[in-house]
């Protein structure tokens, strides 16, 4: 009778974890999808170097980071996809989530310093293993540029300095030096 109680109680747990992770998981999507939505205007490039045609007045590193856990369903579920072999769907819905939310925070700190364009943009993970549940931290991290010609919308109203120490002017470099 209590092995038949804790079979129980253990299924219970199972199934709350799995309905709880699921709306949580859904909940966050649709915060993702509405936000990506909000920062559409603000590009994020892998590539090193600007687009052609624009030269940055101001450059500045931007950073975005989350940890997310996964829930008690998920990490049951790896445990067992661990004993038989295979993908980890389960990790890869968190590991998607991480990215998106990760390169939405580097955009909104973008976007707050004044810049509507990232380059260089790359991802960094680790996982954090503390207790049953692991979790990954997730770190965007790319160059933020604020072209010439956007950043005289901003003199006069305190943003054009916003970035303080650290900021880079371009100079124009001749093409045929002497």
């Amino acid at each position: 009778m209590g092995a038949l109680l804790e079979l129980g109680v253990f299924l219970t747990l199972l199934a709350i974890g799995f309905l709880a992770g699921r709306m949580n998981e859904r909940r966050h999507y649709a915060s993702i999808r509405a936000r990506e939505e909000q920062y559409k205007d603000v590009l994020a490039f892998t590539f090193r170097f600007p687009p052609d045609g624009i030269t940055p007045q101001e450059v500045f590193l931007v950073t975005g980071t989350v940890v997310i856990s996964a829930d008690y369903f998920k990490t049951f579920v790896a445990g067992l996809r661990d004993l038989f072999g295979g993908r980890f769907r389960s990790y890869e819905s968190l590991m998607e989530r991480a990215r998106r939310e990760a390169l939405l925070r580097l955009k909104a700190e973008a976007r707050r310093r004044g810049s509507s364009l990232v380059v260089c943009v790359r991802f960094e993970s680790t996982t954090i293993t503390s207790g049953w549940a692991p979790s990954i931290e997730v770190v965007a991290f790319g160059t933020a540029m604020i072209p010439a010609s956007e950043a005289a919308r901003f003199v006069g109203t305190g943003r054009s300095r916003l970035i303080g120490e650290g900021s880079i002017r371009s100079r124009a470099v001749s093409k045929n030096p002497t």
